[in-house]
């Protein structure tokens, strides 16, 4: 790109806004300086702490082991601009403004970047000893509820009630995790997949209820539809998450099926001069043929990267990754990296009752997604083979004492 180039593309968006202070927004804000804008950049949030990454907080914040996972960015240095603990109430594509809590906040260019927020249980709203776990000050609230060993129960056996079973039970706490569902990580994964790690709950001294609704919350106790009682120090409910996007109602930009803002393939939403990126949005990828609502860390990360180079490049970027992301529970790592929707055959490399596994699924004897339990060698490798669309050899594929590099066709 010529400087010249590169100064008109620069002085069209002389002023960049970000809302959302979380990975994708401080991504956003990083990658436009590493790739030299040098307009003005301004970074809106609407907690008051420093700008921190959410997956310690399952983990080390909650055990104790860390106070706080602040970014390693030095915003000043780079000339980006903080206005913490400011809610956002609305936009005005029209005027190139964003309303504030402390008045309207003008654009030339502005990233959508809201993450998502944890989906309530019905009912449970101001009983005492009711807690979700998506912000640092939910994290600080439930350390000491930890500390002293409650009795716990979590609603909802996805990635987050998993991994928060797994610290409770570290720090010693009756643990019970009740579940909807059939299995754990119903809306994730298919049956075959998701049942064998049920049997982790019982190894860890967790106990796991599935086909559990749960009627009702009380001061010290969950009561189930079945009319079961359990006692409760604490519960902690991690039942999914939606794009924070009710404050974007009247704005005229287009909301997904899930709430989630509709982007293209550039990350650019239906109104002039909007991007939007991360937990908040979807995309359509050409790799899986359907549009993708990515919860995930990595995708925090990526698309940032995108979004920057579309601001100040004049040759568009397309954003279609292949989605990656982690979880530890139990004393398992697991991976899982691509989109399984569209597979027709599934593969398994190992026994799922031992320590370490993977699953494959392909179309057309393609790699399209794995899961690896305890094989990172498998993810990086498969990773690598599903981004290359490169085919395979089934019959090689599913010896797990085999590299998945050696089993292309």
């Amino acid at each position: 790109m010529s400087e010249q180039t590169r100064e008109q593309g620069t002085s069209r968006a002389r002023r960049v806004v970000v809302v959302g202070a979380g990975m994708a927004g401080v991504q956003t804000a990083v990658a436009l300086r590493e790739q030299g804008f040098q307009g003005t950049v301004t970074l809106i949030g609407a907690e008051p702490h420093q700008p921190y990454d959410r997956p310690p907080l399952s983990k080390a914040v909650l055990l104790g082991k860390a106070e706080g996972s602040a970014f390693d960015v030095d915003f000043e240095a780079l000339g980006i601009e903080l206005r913490l603990g400011r809610e956002v109430l609305g936009v005005r594509p029209g005027e190139h403004e964003l309303d504030t809590e402390a008045g309207p906040v003008p654009y030339d260019v502005l990233v959508l970047a809201t993450g998502a927020e944890p989906i309530r249980l019905p009912g449970a709203e101001g009983v005492p000893g009711v807690h979700l776990l998506r912000t640092l000050d939910d994290a600080e609230r439930l350390r000491p509820v930890l500390a002293r060993q409650h009795d716990i129960v979590v609603v909802g056996a996805g990635w987050i009630g998993a991994e928060f079973a797994t610290a409770a039970r570290e720090a010693g706490c009756a643990v019970t995790v009740v579940e909807a569902a059939d299995r754990p990580l119903a809306g994730a994964l298919p049956p075959e997949v998701a049942a064998p790690m049920a049997s982790w709950y019982a190894d860890s001294g967790a106990v796991l209820r599935t086909h559990a609704r749960v009627e009702r919350v009380e001061p010290g106790a969950v009561v189930l539809d079945d009319g079961s009682r359990l006692p409760a120090g604490a519960v902690v409910v991690g039942i999914g998450a939606r794009p924070a996007t009710a404050w974007l109602a009247g704005s005229g930009i287009e909301l997904g099926a899930q709430g989630e803002v509709v982007a293209d393939e550039h990350l650019r939403t239906c109104v002039p001069d909007v991007y939007a990126v991360g937990d908040c949005a979807s995309f359509p990828s050409r790799r899986y043929g359907e549009r993708l609502l990515v919860h995930h860390w990595d995708n925090a990360l990526q698309g940032p990267r995108t979004v920057a180079a579309n601001i100040i490049g004049e040759t568009p970027a397309v954003y279609d990754p292949v989605p990656y992301f982690w979880s530890e529970q139990f004393g398992r790592f697991v991976q899982y990296a691509g989109h399984h929707g569209a597979a027709d055959r599934t593969l398994w490399r190992g026994d799922p009752a031992g320590p370490a596994w993977t699953v494959c699924w392909l179309k057309q004897d393609r790699l399209v997604a794995l899961l690896a339990v305890g094989r990172p060698r498998d993810l990086a490798q498969g990773r690598r083979l599903i981004e290359a669309g490169t085919p395979m050899r089934p019959d090689a594929l599913a010896d797990p004492a085999r590299p998945l590099k050696d089993a292309t066709a």
